[in-house]
């Protein structure tokens, strides 16, 4: 379990285990396709035809028709919502010409993202010798995927959808059970047995829990929800500077202004267990004087922040305001204090 927006890891176990990844693994064909959308690459009208593989697929299917065309935007709910096997295939085949080069590409495309103990077979998550994942790299894929493509990330969120006149329901329960609950993917195969990735968003906090090896549809649904509410009601989260909140000022070398304010873009904040004071340790670090012309939002550095359990997390820091350059005789003036006065020595 993790809180994403801060860094920290709530709860750790064999979360870097090798395991299968189920249709887990769909989570990745779903960042390959919400990439090529937002590249322009793709549409959501977009057509791919259905092969004879792709219709034989077992296990969860969407149920698509041999040789019919079907919009990208309906096979992103037939893998989200429905866990659609052959709507996998369809895109597969569709991206990468074959299901083998597109596993290939989702591994690399992992990789990249910093899945480095994940390897794919295939699009759906079908068992396969050779496949595995781990749970942080689940994790990792699951905030990839929300903090990425936060508009095609709602997808996740749809409860049910019908398609070929056939309705079925998302078999993440805790759409509907846990508050706040948002996403991601169940998965269940007889080697890996029955797992989840879920994300939930209470009052601008999230977290995301991953969980594999249960032993029914019941207790997945059951564990992930006691988890969620452990994770929401033992720890909180302390903001230690708001978005534009100065952290330290910096000197400015030729500017109209002799300091400058350097703040953060973003608020930073820490998680803790509830009730715990939170005292972090706060370093800003950056090269100055800063030479002046400068303009706001400009990055010159970084503000180090020390959390509980020891690590260190860095930060951008921009400066919070314009500064001009002094005139010639600024300039000069100051240059004579400089070298001859030792003004800034």
């Amino acid at each position: 379990m993790v809180d994403p927006q801060t860094s920290t890891v709530m709860l750790f176990k064999d979360a870097e285990q090798p395991m299968a990844p189920s249709s887990m693994s769909k989570m990745m064909t779903i960042y390959i396709i919400f990439e090529e959308l937002a590249a322009g690459r793709l549409k959501l009208d977009s057509r791919f035809r259905v092969s004879e593989r792709a219709r034989a697929m077992g296990g969860s299917r969407m149920f698509v028709e041999l040789g019919s065309e079907v919009t990208v935007e309906d096979l992103i709910r037939g893998i989200i919502v429905l866990s659609g096997n052959d709507a996998c295939v369809v895109i597969a085949e569709g991206l990468s010409g074959s299901e083998e080069s597109f596993a290939e590409r989702m591994t690399e495309r992992g990789r990249e993202l910093g899945m480095t103990k994940t390897v794919f077979k295939n699009s759906s998550g079908w068992p396969a010798e050779g496949q595995y994942t781990t749970a942080r790299d689940l994790a990792v894929l699951a905030w990839r995927t929300i903090d990425d493509y936060p508009k095609l990330y709602l997808y996740y969120a749809e409860t049910d959808w019908t398609y070929n006149k056939i309705r079925q329901a998302n078999r993440n329960r805790l759409l509907k059970i846990t508050p706040g609950t948002d996403g991601l993917k169940t998965g269940h195969t007889e080697e890996g047995g029955y797992g989840q990735v879920t994300s939930a968003l209470r009052d601008d906090r999230r977290l995301i829990l991953v969980v594999n090896g249960l032993t029914s549809m019941a207790e997945r649904a059951q564990e992930t929800s006691r988890l969620m509410e452990w994770g929401f009601r033992e720890f909180t989260n302390t903001t230690i500077f708001r978005a534009g909140d100065t952290v330290a000022e910096a000197p400015v070398w030729l500017g109209a202004q002799d300091k400058v304010p350097l703040v953060v873009a973003h608020p930073i904040r820490i998680t803790a267990p509830t009730g715990q004071a939170v005292s972090p340790r706060v370093v800003a670090r950056f090269e100055g004087p800063l030479a002046a012309p400068l303009s706001k939002g400009t990055k010159v550095g970084t503000v180090a922040v020390t959390i509980p359990d020891g690590r260190i997390i860095e930060y951008p820091l921009e400066t919070g305001a314009d500064v001009a350059r002094l005139g010639v005789i600024g300039r000069v003036t100051t240059m004579i204090q400089h070298y001859l006065l030792g003004w800034l020595s």
